[in-house]
């Protein structure tokens, strides 16, 4: 548990209930703050420390990245309570539709996790898909390069069972796929991935991710030019049964 929470709670007479309605956000998130490994987005930290009268890294310490990517924890939490995520990729498959040896091809492969780590991160991988597979899962749209098709993650084998796993996911009403065909030139998409996430309270926050970490991005004009490329990514991407059909080929040649 978030001790350094716990005690700011208990010292300033807060409930998580009170704590939820200053900072703007569900009881239940900040209930799950008091786990050790939910880090808010970095808005409400700064707000529940202001309210707790505690310096940020009183409650919420920095960790190394190899002991967990904490970087990352703020879009977890975003993402879990999204009602919508837009997800455009040029390299790989998104997170959320990734089979589990595809998702080891590509934990494994990127030189910036452990050997030893990469099962650990592979558990967390996969479970932050059960987001998919709940009552009430968010409408999740990717658009996908369509050289992501055609890169052999892992080899034939694990690319065969991925595009056939990624077509039998097109079939759930809250899951479409757009493939941005190889016809296409230069396109929005070349800059690099990321991901859109619209909150109960349609909020929109978005991702991006480099090669030494994510970045949440809230501020209205980043925001702005985010909406902007996933318009133009997804008017250059072909309809999701079109899609589909494209996947579904590509899968019969990794043979």
């Amino acid at each position: 548990m978030n001790d350094a929470l716990r005690a700011a709670l208990h010292e300033t007479g807060h409930t998580t209930e009170s704590l939820a309605a200053e900072v703007g956000v569900d009881p239940k998130t900040t209930a799950r703050w008091l786990t050790e490994d939910r880090i808010p987005h970095p808005r409400h930290r700064a707000a529940a420390a202001a309210v707790l009268r505690r310096d940020i890294k009183d409650i919420w310490t920095d960790k190394p990245r190899h002991r967990g990517f904490v970087w990352f924890r703020p879009w977890q939490e975003i993402e879990r309570e999204a009602v919508s995520l837009r997800s455009f990729q040029s390299m790989v498959l998104p997170g959320l539709l990734q089979t589990e040896a595809y998702a080891r091809a590509v934990l494994g492969g990127t030189g910036l996790i452990a050997h030893g780590d990469v099962e650990r991160h592979l558990a967390t991988r996969l479970a932050r898909q059960g987001i998919l597979r709940r009552d009430d899962p968010p409408q999740f749209t990717a658009v996908v390069d369509e050289s992501v098709l055609r890169r052999p993650v892992g080899g034939p084998e694990t690319m065969r069972e991925q595009l056939n796993a990624l077509a039998a996911a097109c079939e759930q009403p809250h899951v479409r796929v757009h493939v941005v065909p190889s016809r296409v030139g230069a396109y929005a998409g070349l800059n690099g991935p990321f991901v859109i996430a619209t909150s109960p309270d349609h909020r929109i926050a978005g991702y991006l991710d480099t090669q030494l970490h994510g970045e949440v991005a809230s501020e209205p004009g980043d925001i702005a030019a985010i909406l902007t490329a996933w318009e133009n990514v997804r008017g250059e991407a072909l309809s999701h049964w079109q899609s589909v059909d494209l996947i579904t080929e590509v899968a019969r040649t990794w043979s």
